[in-house]
């Protein structure tokens, strides 16, 4: 039996048919996180894949061994602003985004140490034991995939990867369907964990650098890599060939530069209680 501990700055939860969700507010913007459970995948792609890089191989099984939450959606402008708001001596731009005054797009143009500050601050701002943070590479593409093993996350093969894919087309902006623009989130289809726009809209800052893939099992894998190195960002953007929008499709950049296209999704955990493998069990937190 899993444990899934609600943790104490949720104000609501409950359970839809993607699974166990809860809600925060600050300065009356919501956040929704999803209860990612603890796991087994196959973390990058086979050698037949259309569109694949040399660095998605080879194939491992990587496991996951304590749930987490993630953000229903990658962080919209709305929201950056009412933490940076909140936080009120923050250093970050409250707006930082090219594509101004979007307040249902995803924040954009914030460098990976931007996007860690950002995480801190909404720990602070909820007052929350529990570390908010990037999601490791490894937890990101487990999320993503939820389950399944294709290119994209409801399974599909990807089919044109530098021209106007189908199946990505249902699930994700990128440079054939974006309009040359980021767009509102939760307009695609979510994968089974109910995550929205896990591929394309916006690059997604990882907590770590780019770890050399091997044949063998990994457990929690987390790059070691000191803290000057370039960082992953997984998911592609509105701007990328739709190849790049595959679960698997790694990319890197330092951490001290951000584009109009890299954006991050909140972590938070991991808050999960061991019980042996199974059925969940929700519970709230002391508060």
């Amino acid at each position: 039996m899993s444990i899934v501990v609600i943790p104490a700055w949720a104000e609501e939860s409950g359970e839809d048919e993607y699974g166990v969700y809860c809600r925060f507010r600050i300065s009356d913007v919501w956040f929704v996180m999803r209860w990612i459970p603890p796991g087994e995948f196959t973390m990058g792609s086979p050698e037949s894949d259309t569109g694949r890089d040399f660095d998605e191989g080879p194939q491992h099984r990587v496991v996951i061994s304590q749930g987490f939450w993630l953000g229903e959606t990658p962080v919209t402008q709305q929201q950056w602003r009412a933490v940076v708001q909140a936080a009120k001596a923050s250093e970050l731009p409250d707006s930082p985004s090219s594509f101004k005054d979007k307040p249902q797009h995803p924040v954009e143009s914030v460098n990976w140490h931007q996007s860690v500050q950002f995480c801190q601050q909404v720990q602070a701002v909820l007052q929350s034991a529990q570390q908010f943070r990037l999601p490791t590479e490894a937890e990101w593409e487990y999320a993503c995939r939820a389950g399944t093993s294709g290119a994209f996350h409801d399974g599909s093969p990807c089919t044109e990867p530098r021209g106007r894919d189908p199946a990505l087309e249902h699930l994700g902006w990128f440079d054939e369907n974006s309009n040359g623009s980021t767009q509102p989130v939760r307009q695609k289809k979510p994968n089974t964990r109910g995550l929205f726009d896990m591929h394309g809209n916006v690059w997604e800052w990882c907590r770590d650098g780019q770890r050399p893939y091997s044949a063998e099992l990994q457990v929690d894998p987390v790059c070691s890599e000191t803290s000057g190195a370039s960082r992953v960002l997984r998911g592609g953007s509105w701007i990328s060939y739709s190849r790049r929008g595959r679960a698997a499709y790694r990319y890197t950049y330092a951490p001290g530069n951000g584009w109009y296209t890299t954006g991050l999704r909140l972590s938070a955990g991991p808050g999960a209680q061991s019980g042996g493998a199974g059925a969940e069990r929700v519970e709230r937190a002391e508060t």
